[in-house]
């Protein structure tokens, strides 16, 4: 199978070889014509070439990003899983009556749970701020409203965590409904 760019090559070089030939304005006409339309293929070969040049160096670029993104955020599916190891020893230490607050075996406890949590910290896991704070659906799940300022986190109901700038869990909360916070009982002192 012959090119068709060698071919027209062929037939160029024919002409210019001959120049003898291209004495009637027609065939110098007709070169005008082949000259103009070579130069509009070149032109959009030139810039069909950009185009794919410019989608290399953005596809190099986002591969990457991508890859990047895969080393930091690598062992977000083993955080995810420690988690509610995290929450269990938050909660054993938040139910131990305060009569044994000061026992070793519930320092001991305490002391695991700032240890899996500092793990964590090193990781780049921190806690999401909920109370208090104004109600953010991208690191906040509202899963009731009360009485209280509209549009603000009330109450954390379980603790949000993300990793770098990606949220792992979202923080559990009641948010504000923009009632007063009394009962009406209460509010007229019956």
């Amino acid at each position: 199978m012959t090119d068709p760019r060698s071919e027209e090559n062929e037939q160029n070089k024919d002409i210019f070889e001959r120049p003898e030939e291209l004495s009637s304005p027609a065939d110098l006409s007709t070169i005008k014509q082949d000259l103009v339309e070579a130069r509009a293929k070149a032109q959009e070969y030139l810039e069909g070439w950009q185009r794919g040049q410019a989608d290399f160096v953005n596809l190099k670029r986002r591969l990457e990003q991508d890859k990047a993104d895969a080393v930091k955020y690598a062992n977000s599916g083993l955080i995810i899983k420690v988690i509610p190891v995290l929450d269990d020893f938050e909660r054993a230490v938040g139910a131990v009556p305060a009569s044994m607050a000061g026992e070793a075996w519930v320092d001991g406890i305490n002391g695991i749970a700032r240890k899996l949590f500092a793990v964590l910290e090193a990781m780049g896991v921190g806690r999401i701020q909920a109370q208090g704070e104004n109600f953010d659906p991208s690191m906040h799940e509202a899963v009731g409203s009360v009485p209280g300022e509209e549009g603000k986190v009330v109450m954390e109901l379980a603790t949000g965590y993300r990793l770098n700038e990606r949220v792992l869990r979202p923080a559990k909360v009641l948010v504000g409904n923009g009632e007063d916070d009394k009962s009406p009982m209460q509010a007229d002192g019956s």
